[in-house]
């Protein structure tokens, strides 16, 4: 399901924006900066300090989840069904140490892992490109953007 494409994004731009619902029905989004790709139909992220996702998750596991590359302003949309594995348990004792290589000392405080079984995955690319421009022409205009914010 996942293209080389879409998880080399991922790798790159671990950042994703998880969708959630409220145990009211409300929509939620909250960026999640731990994502690794499990394989091409799962990916997962560690659970820090999101007690409200947690909380959305086990009430309702639908999920979608949003990466963007800002620089080439293309983006991977993709959604499942999450699994909230937590501390103690045989799956985040088998998995945690990959977020101890990717995250460091960060991957101490992890409580749990969220696995999503995709069940969709696809690309998104800002409009301009429908107009012929360029990866290179978008990296060079957002490179001069966010230097701009950030000389």
């Amino acid at each position: 399901m996942l293209t080389t494409e879409m998880t080399g994004l991922i790798a790159t731009f671990p950042l994703g924006f998880v969708a959630t619902v409220t145990p009211d029905g409300t929509p939620a989004v909250s960026p999640k900066g731990t994502f690794l790709v499990l394989d091409e139909a799962t990916i997962a992220y560690s659970d820090i300090r999101s007690p409200g996702t947690r909380r959305n998750l086990t009430a309702h596991p639908a999920v979608e989840v949003n990466f963007i590359d800002p620089f080439r302003r293309i983006a991977v949309r993709a959604g499942g069904r999450a699994a909230l594995h937590r501390k103690g348990s045989d799956w985040f004792a088998e998995r945690h140490p990959m977020w101890l290589d990717a995250f460091g000392d960060l991957a101490q405080r992890i409580t749990c892992l969220v696995e999503i079984s995709l069940t969709h995955a696809s690309m998104i690319w800002t409009p301009p490109y429908d107009d012929g421009v360029t990866e290179n022409d978008m990296i060079a205009l957002y490179k001069a953007k966010f230097a701009e914010i950030y000389p």
